[in-house]
């Protein structure tokens, strides 16, 4: 069966937000979110380990869906719903045989030809990004902006989330263009309360 994307798609931070991945869980799922990220790009192993498993103890209360970012290991690890790889993660084929069927698979993509391959690969959704500039990534990929997220939508069946930059003022504009989900990061963080921010993003996109 097809995944169905949520129209927002939080991804926490605990550098940003001050808070524990478990704590943004609590208070994004009670804004109305139920499909989270968990990242950390500062945290070893066995500390993202604790956290995720905090996390996801919690989006099992909430009836949230969690995906880790990058570490597979550490997604089966605490059960998560999924993993979602970058381009330099093992391929989705190789992650595929491990997790087994049913396990999302989630993949960043950051030009056409990269989200036409992923679109016949064994993943769930395509990401593509940066669709604007943005600063929560060192060493970005050149911006793709509007365009090419029509182009991709065009040319691909499988779910399209837009990254990147992505701020409430523009999301309104990724949607018509046609992504089926906004991974928001930055403004999420913008004003203080994430709840209240992940709120406004539901209300302007419903």
């Amino acid at each position: 069966m097809p995944l169905t994307l949520p129209v927002i798609y939080p991804i926490t931070d605990p550098r940003l937000s001050g808070l524990s991945h478990a704590e943004q869980v609590e208070r994004l799922a009670g804004a109305g979110a139920t499909f989270i990220q968990l990242r950390d790009k500062t945290a070893g192993p066995n500390e993202f380990y604790k956290a995720a498993l905090d996390a996801v103890a919690a989006a099992r209360r909430l009836n949230v869906r969690i995906v880790i970012n990058d570490r597979a290991d550490i997604a089966l690890a605490v059960g998560a719903d999924g993993v979602h790889l970058g381009q330099d993660d093992p391929p989705p084929e190789a992650v595929r045989r491990v997790v087994g069927p049913g396990f999302i698979i989630g993949y960043s993509t950051h030009n056409l030809e990269q989200a036409l391959r992923a679109d016949s690969a064994p993943v769930d959704y395509v990401a593509v990004g940066p669709v604007f500039r943005t600063a929560t990534k060192e060493d970005p990929d050149p911006v793709v902006g509007l365009d090419a997220v029509r182009a991709i939508k065009s040319r691909i069946s499988k779910p399209l989330v837009a990254i990147g930059g992505i701020t409430l003022e523009r999301s309104r504009s990724l949607v018509e263009a046609g992504a089926d989900s906004l991974a928001i990061i930055s403004d999420l963080f913008s004003t203080g309360n994430i709840a209240e921010r992940a709120r406004q993003f539901i209300q302007e996109l419903s």
